[in-house]
């Protein structure tokens, strides 16, 4: 669910040149030759990598970027796109919201104008789906994060003499085993203003993919099987085995629901640590305090398998650029940002993943990271946030305040059943 949350909306403007490219012509009435705009969800210090990343391209071509980066991105954009004002550009949170756009007819599909066998070759066929709406490509996947991580501290696992748990059973008997030494196994957290509860959410996902596989909970998020489904029901009771267990995390149910999630991974560097173990995604780690060693003080592994049919899927996010307006200049760019290069760039800063396939390892400044990318592109299936592909009266709805539900006492089938008739009526 997380898509930078905090930050100020700002306009940044990279390079001052100008070329006429004579090809196509301009949707938007307010389009000026040799300009391409975006908006997007990315703000303050990912604002100035973005341009940097841009740079490149300003400077082979001439072309200006305009960049206006908000955190109101999903009630701002349909405004400007039903004022008849949109972006060139769109830099998506969401895969569903870029489809609700692509279904009504208001952005271009890239397989008009760029090579599919060469965005084959760039991003693996589970991306490119994320991408295609009915049978049209519409989406360049420029970051992504991993979230099927358990993230823990290999000092105090080395001091302790623990070891990298293979399968969940193994990871449970971990987790004993800590109680048993006098310590708390997790750090776990959901606490996030309004949108409180959406990090459970990734927990029953995670599960749910885990258990029942890629075939169950397709239908799951497109609702072909119901919300109070038994595959779903055993997702819920998985992650309370932990959630609602006292000996298993900090503070209890008291803890885990007013614990803000950016904090609740700080208790692994403690000394001695509070807990031992942290299930969230990648951008975890801006959370971080500056002087936290990656590899030393904090390390990740993958979550464990759960079920030897399904395998090792892995749980992702991550933001689509789309095209609303068909000017040359947005062509021009949207095929640089489908390149390795911005890619590599951005990489080169800390902090970001790329779903990209030919973006080396070595573009990645230290080991957690390029383990996170191995992860990512390793993976012989993904699976996108499910409370993203939602409605979002559901996704962030009902199913967030059904994880508070939970947490707090109220029994599971009456949990599912609250959600399940939240589901919009076709």
């Amino acid at each position: 669910m997380f898509t930078q949350k905090v930050g100020q909306s700002l306009t940044l403007i990279i390079s001052l040149s100008l070329l006429v490219v004579a090809c196509g012509s301009p949707k938007a009435a307010t389009h000026k030759s040799g300009t391409v705009t975006i908006m997007g969800v990315v703000t303050g210090k990912g604002e100035q990598e973005l341009q940097k990343a841009l740079a490149p391209f300003t400077e082979a071509t001439g072309i200006k970027v305009v960049y206006e980066g908000t955190n109101e991105f999903a009630t701002l954009l349909p405004v400007r796109v039903d004022s008849g004002n949109a972006p060139d550009i769109a830099m998506f949170p969401q895969p569903g919201l870029m489809a609700d756009f692509a279904r009504e007819g208001k952005l271009v599909s890239i397989d008009t104008f760029m090579d599919t066998k060469q965005l084959s070759n760039y991003y693996a066929q589970d991306w490119l789906n994320l991408a295609t709406v009915d049978n049209k490509i519409y989406g360049i996947w420029y970051r992504a994060f991993v979230k099927s991580l358990i993230w823990y501290n290999p000092t105090a696992f080395a001091a302790k003499g623990y070891q990298i748990p293979k399968t969940w059973d193994e990871m449970m008997t971990l987790s004993d085993k800590i109680v048993a030494d006098g310590g708390v196994p997790w750090c776990l957290g959901i606490e996030n203003g309004n949108a409180t509860g959406w990090v459970g959410t990734d927990w029953v996902e995670d599960i749910l993919l885990h258990t029942s596989g890629a075939e169950v909970y397709d239908r799951w998020i497109t609702h072909e099987i119901p919300f109070n489904d038994p595959a779903v029901k055993t997702a819920f009771e998985t992650f309370g085995k932990i959630a609602l267990n006292p000996k298993y995390v900090v503070g209890g149910k008291t803890g885990v629901i007013s614990t803000p999630f950016g904090d609740s991974p700080k208790g692994l560097i403690e000394d001695p640590p509070s807990c031992y173990m942290h299930h969230q995604g990648s951008f975890i780690a801006a959370f971080f305090p500056e002087n936290v060693v990656m590899g030393k003080d904090v390390s990740v592994f993958p979550l464990p398998m759960i079920n030897p049919e399904v395998g090792a899927p892995v749980l992702v996010s991550g933001e689509v650029v789309a095209m609303f307006n068909d000017t040359p200049e947005a062509r021009k760019l949207m095929e640089y940002l489908a390149t390795p290069k911005p890619h590599e760039i951005w990489a080169s800063f800390g902090g970001y993943l790329s779903p990209h396939k030919e973006v080396r390892l070595e573009a990645y400044p230290d080991e957690i990271t390029k383990r996170q990318a191995e992860i990512l592109t390793n993976a012989k299936v993904i699976r996108f946030d499910g409370s993203d592909m939602m409605p979002g009266a559901v996704g962030t709805g009902t199913f967030w305040t059904g994880i508070v539900d939970y947490i707090g006492g109220k029994d599971v089938d009456t949990v599912l059943k609250d959600i399940e008739e939240s589901w919009p009526q076709q």
